[in-house]
């Protein structure tokens, strides 16, 4: 089991990475981990390179933090995903430009690929918008996140929940490059071609043992 400060450093590392993807701007998005009776977040406007593991936050399962802290606006969603999700470990959201623009069409993400199976479901769900950091927006979130591990977030970005930070940065990856493939496609066909229901539940039963586990 890692201490508090080793999950702060790889909450760090796992931020520097994903905007070494593209994955995100400046400090819109943000990133935790469960830890001991809550979880560790990314502070409140500080930028990434500039983080220390003093600056990540815990807050607990009752959304209480020390007064010297000022965790992430978005902490609400973040709690509503570990409460929603016992069975996943780490929060990835950001406003990855692909899947940020199919959120603001307000489309999911069909199964036009069988990769849509690392959501756990066959297709992303995109959730109905929200003022960002509210009580409305976590509702929203809480209600999506349990039936997919990715949602996108209607004018706003993307969700992704895992087991750990490594494969929650991973599935957030496979998202953005979803959403890149369904908007190349949108245009140039009446209507997507998408694969059937009985294939899709093939692919998840064979994915129930496929990558990265932990």
């Amino acid at each position: 089991m890692m201490n508090r400060e080793q999950i702060a450093q790889e909450i760090i590392a796992t931020c520097l990475k994903m905007n070494a993807l593209g994955l995100n701007q400046g400090t819109s998005g943000n990133i935790s981990a469960r830890y001991q009776d809550g979880f560790l977040i990314t502070p409140s406007g500080i930028a990434y390179e500039k983080l220390t593991p003093d600056h990540i936050v815990y807050v607990s399962y009752q959304g209480e933090y020390a007064a010297d802290k000022v965790p992430s606006s978005e902490w609400h969603f973040h709690l509503a995903c570990y409460q929603a999700r016992p069975d996943l470990n780490a929060v990835v959201h950001n406003h990855a430009v692909n899947a940020t623009a199919v959120s603001i069409l307000n489309h999911a993400i069909p199964a036009i690929h069988y990769m849509i199976a690392v959501t756990g479901t066959d297709h992303v769900p995109c959730i109905p918008y929200a003022t960002f950091g509210t009580a409305e927006l976590a509702d929203y979130v809480k209600k999506g996140i349990t039936h997919s591990k990715a949602l996108l977030m209607q004018h706003h970005g993307m969700i992704a929940m895992e087991v750990s930070l490594e494969k929650a940065l991973w599935l957030a990856n496979e998202i953005e490059i979803l959403a890149q493939l369904y908007l190349k496609v949108l245009p140039i066909v009446e209507t997507v071609p998408i694969l059937s229901a009985t294939e899709m539940q093939r692919v998840l039963e064979k994915f129930k043992h496929y990558g990265l586990k932990r």
